[in-house]
């Protein structure tokens, strides 16, 4: 490919994911703000309210304990799940020689593969520290809602929205809005090839952002005959916390 169509395709790949991590953005402040909204207490409240009333969102189940919390840290860090995840995109960036000063091979692979590990272990700490100190909740809770497409919302609105400790709302997540970007920029500036820049980090982050949209739609569809096996076998880091329905 020309140097000038690989430019074209990498810009208008960049526009898209900008775009689609700005949609994310929008729909998570929407949906916070409805979700903050209080039900009109007086007479003349009712009378000030619109005629259209948005439903609010209150999580039913007690709040999350420390050991938990730091059990899922561990988990979504160092666990199979990362792994897995790393190994599988360690496999794409090969094909794709993704970046090429790395070549190919077996050390080309190793490479990859621990780049790959170690921006996701720095994106959940971040994650995980940042949420610790800005008192949000990091699991995730399923739908109390039925129906396809109000679930699927409900998994990608979740992306960057969280319940604060001692609430019983959902917010926006800070925390899980700078995690995906804390982790590219650790790995361009890190360990990257030095053409890496903030641009890349940008891309890359976003990449991980809709990783993570893509994650939750899998955990609010998930099987219980799936979970009840992954349970059994150690898999699982009980996403959700007692009483979410996902430790049943």
């Amino acid at each position: 490919m020309a140097g000038g169509d690989w430019d074209s395709v990498t810009t208008r790949r960049n526009a898209q994911f900008r775009f689609a991590c700005l949609v994310l953005v929008v729909l998570a402040t929407c949906r916070a703000g409805a979700l903050g909204q209080e039900p009109a207490t007086s007479a003349q409240d009712a009378v000030d309210a619109p005629a259209v009333v948005v439903p609010v969102t209150v999580f039913a189940v007690p709040r999350p304990s420390q050991t938990l919390m730091f059990h899922n840290y561990l988990y979504n860090a160092f666990g199979p799940y990362p792994l897995a995840t790393s190994l599988l995109k360690a496999g794409l960036d090969q094909a794709t020689n993704s970046p090429p000063e790395w070549r190919q091979g077996m050390s080309g692979y190793t490479k990859r593969l621990g780049s790959d590990y170690g921006t996701n272990a720095v994106s959940t700490t971040v994650h995980y520290a940042l949420a610790e100190t800005l008192r949000e909740d990091t699991m995730y809770y399923r739908c109390q809602c039925t129906g396809f497409f109000p679930r699927v919302g409900h998994a990608l609105v979740s992306t960057l929205t969280s319940r604060h400790l001692g609430s019983r709302r959902a917010t926006f997540s800070f925390s899980a809005l700078a995690s995906p970007y804390a982790g590219s920029m650790t790995a361009v500036f890190g360990w990257y090839p030095r053409r890496y820049g903030a641009m890349d980090a940008l891309r890359m982050g976003s990449y991980s952002l809709l990783s993570d949209a893509g994650s939750n739609v899998l955990l609010e569809f998930r099987p219980v005959r799936v979970h009840s096996w992954m349970h059994r076998w150690h898999f699982d880091n009980r996403h959700g916390a007692a009483g979410s329905g996902l430790d049943e």
